[in-house]
């Protein structure tokens, strides 16, 4: 059969296409071809910035060009030649020395790959990719998402809500406060995360630009390299071996796998919330929420969202435990491992995409939240003893204890008429009976 959304083995490239298939331009083989034609072409444009050749202008032109549109149609090209050579960068290398036979520069074909070695291309074109996918799709879609959350904490703020330590009716709290636990541990990760450098390698075969110093000893080419990742937007790592060591696109990973498990905590509250009745969801014309039980209205978007959460960390985990680590000077175990970058990725996408969703249908239902509390009148005890600790009525804790603890519904009335059996001043019974789980909710 042919690959298609409905044959393909991978949800990401089948049902949830749709919703990722711009990733394409980062992840796929395409877009590493794509990033990889990019980065031979900056570093030929860049060693003739230099002085180290001469191109004709229509060369320079075209080659501009080529790495601006290059598409599909380039792409299979290059696959054409990698058939013959069974190596993907040199057939990049080969593809674009046609190129330069093409607008007339046929004498400028050495200087392409110059000195270089496959991974100071991968290592570049990757990082590259990884930073554009990050800047232009990630980001924008976990700061869409925090700011959303932030206007339900902002909607919510007035609203008091049971809360519940241990599964058990504790310290009522507020709807829109819940919220903002998750808006600050997000702020807090992605203030963390954009410190994250995106770095790349590029020095030669074994990091020591060992062809380009026996070719050009007096130039300064850490210096040159550094301006070129410069010039492309990273920084080079200073001292590598064949490949770059991966540290900081594993602290991205485990970055990005801490942010997705706050996101794993809020799927199960606000699951949890609707379970309890707390949140109704609207419903939509002609969906189903169960094959047998015509009522249900299952809170299926936060539930995706926790899968493909769980399923992007465990991913993750791996890359960040598996890219740093590597043979001596090389092993080939990264570059099967970063072929898989954007499947996490994806499945991130998707959750992020899934969790809006599933917010755009919460209806907070106040009658049950009121009910909670209303019918939780015991959890007043605690604003009631620590008055009477002010007051330093004799042991207030044992006497709310012996009050409430264990002994079932405890109600309005109850309450009142322990306060008003106790020995204190008739101001502070007063103060005290105006605490209810309705308005005990702090700060």
């Amino acid at each position: 059969m042919e690959l298609s959304t409905l044959t393909a083995i991978s949800p990401v490239d089948g049902r949830y296409h749709h919703q990722v298939q711009h990733l394409n331009e980062y992840f796929s083989e395409y877009g590493l071809m794509k990033y990889r034609v990019q980065v031979e072409i900056e570093y030929l444009l860049f060693l003739e910035k230099k002085k180290f050749l001469s191109l004709p202008a229509n060369a320079k032109k075209h080659l501009e060009k080529l790495s601006e549109n290059f598409g599909p149609d380039e792409a299979q090209q290059i696959k054409h030649i990698e058939a013959t050579t069974n190596h993907d960068i040199k057939a990049v290398e080969y593809f674009l020395k046609q190129e330069l036979e093409k607008c007339g520069a046929a004498e400028a074909k050495e200087w392409i790959h110059f000195g270089l070695t496959s991974q100071d291309i991968n290592n570049t074109a990757i990082p590259l990719s990884w930073k554009n996918a990050i800047e232009y799709d990630y980001l924008p879609e976990l700061l869409n998402l925090k700011t959303e959350l932030r206007l339900l904490a902002d909607k919510w703020k007035d609203i008091p809500m049971l809360a519940h330590t241990h599964g058990q009716p504790a310290s009522p709290t507020r709807l829109g406060k819940e919220i903002m636990v998750y808006v600050e541990r997000l702020e807090n990760q992605i203030e963390q995360f954009i410190l994250i450098p995106f770095t790349g390698k590029f020095g030669g075969a074994t990091g020591n630009f060992n062809a380009h110093h026996i070719a050009f000893p007096k130039t300064d080419w850490k210096k040159f390299s550094n301006d070129f990742l410069n010039h492309l937007g990273l920084i080079r790592q200073q001292h590598t071996t064949q490949i770059e060591h991966y540290d900081n696109l594993a602290a991205h990973f485990d970055c990005m796998k801490r942010i997705n498990t706050i996101f794993i905590d809020f799927c199960r509250d606000v699951w949890t919330y609707v379970s309890m009745e707390y949140f109704k969801q609207k419903t939509k014309k002609g969906e189903v929420g169960s094959s047998a039980m015509p009522h249900k209205v299952n809170p299926i978007d936060f539930e995706n969202a926790e899968g493909n959460l769980g399923f992007a960390n465990a991913i993750f985990e791996h890359l960040a435990a598996k890219l740093p680590v590597s043979r001596l000077q090389r092993d080939l175990t990264d570059s099967t491992v970063l072929r898989n970058i954007g499947v996490p990725f994806a499945h991130t996408i998707i959750a992020f995409r899934s969790i809006e969703k599933g917010l755009n249908k919460l209806v907070v239902h106040d009658a049950k939240i009121y009910d909670d509390l209303e019918n939780n009148w015991a959890v007043a005890a605690e604003a009631i003893q620590t008055i009477l600790r002010r007051e330093k009525y004799p042991n207030p804790y044992e006497a709310l204890k012996e009050l409430t603890r264990g002994k079932g519904s405890i109600d309005k009335k109850t309450i009142h008429r322990f306060i008003d059996n106790l020995k204190i001043k008739e101001s502070v019974k007063k103060e005290l009976k105006k605490i209810s789980p309705h308005n005990y909710t702090g700060v």
